[in-house]
């Protein structure tokens, strides 16, 4: 990444800080911390989590620390969804299980060309040496396979697999607010390494797409939540694109 780039993240960075964090993390500290803990405790996680740490790729800017972020969240997402279904504990933590699988997967193609459904065809065939069931596979590879925006999702023929793939979109997009501006777009600048001039001609487009994503989040808790998200990466957005309007104006 140019040097540049580097200043630009660390003002990015300064700016984040001096917004709150996301109301979900507050008000679902519980689930958070369960999630978490469940991610760090489960042999098939650690498992995957391991082979993952060889392969999964950051050109992106969706390496392992966004899988993980994703995982956390879905596995949350998961708990609070589920549990006023009335749902024996271990069948909720197998759910949690499955949605953090998901999770860890869906960008293991992030290079392809429709990366979600070589992300799917990609788990199904490694997740066979898993201890998971046909339907279990069958649940996580379709949640991966409608984990992209502004595409129609597939069927996912039951409640739990609907509530799986809801899941993971909900905490993959809860990644395009303020974690964008702190990781993400850095990644995929180092890897694009595109002039500052450049990089700003594309930066109002990029803006409206991450808005749009407001009115896509699948559950309860993603619909009341995930706005919030969004609206903290766009006024970090908004400070940072006036930031290096004036601050780096020299390199424009």
């Amino acid at each position: 990444m140019q040097p540049i780039y580097h200043q630009i993240r660390q003002r990015a960075r300064q700016i984040i800080l001096r917004h709150p964090t996301a109301d979900f993390y507050h008000d679902h500290s519980e689930a958070d911390e369960v999630s978490k803990q469940f991610f760090d405790s489960s042999r098939e996680i650690k498992k995957l989590l391991s082979f993952l740490a060889g392969t999964l790729e950051n050109d992106f800017g969706h390496g392992l620390m966004h899988a993980v972020k994703v995982s956390h969240d879905a596995g949350a997402l998961m708990l609070i969804e589920a549990r006023p279904s009335g749902y024996a504990e271990d069948p909720l933590l197998r759910l949690v299980c499955l949605a953090q699988t998901a999770g860890l997967l869906h960008d293991v193609k992030r290079k392809k060309k429709d990366h979600s459904t070589h992300a799917a065809a990609h788990a199904k065939k490694l997740l066979k040496k898993y201890s998971f069931s046909g339907e279990e596979i069958r649940h996580i590879s379709t949640a991966i396979q409608n984990h992209e925006a502004f595409k129609e999702p597939v069927d996912a023929n039951s409640s739990e697999g609907q509530l799986i793939s809801n899941c993971l979109y909900d905490a993959d997009k809860f990644r395009w607010g303020p974690d964008n501006f702190h990781d993400t777009l850095w990644d995929m600048v180092s890897y694009f390494n595109p002039p500052l001039t450049k990089f700003m001609e594309g930066y109002p487009q990029g803006m409206e797409k991450i808005k749009s994503i407001k009115s896509t989040f699948r559950t309860s808790t993603g619909k009341k939540y995930g706005p919030q998200f969004i609206d903290l990466g766009l006024s970090i957005g908004e400070e940072l694109y006036k930031v290096i309007q004036t601050e780096f104006s020299s390199y424009l």
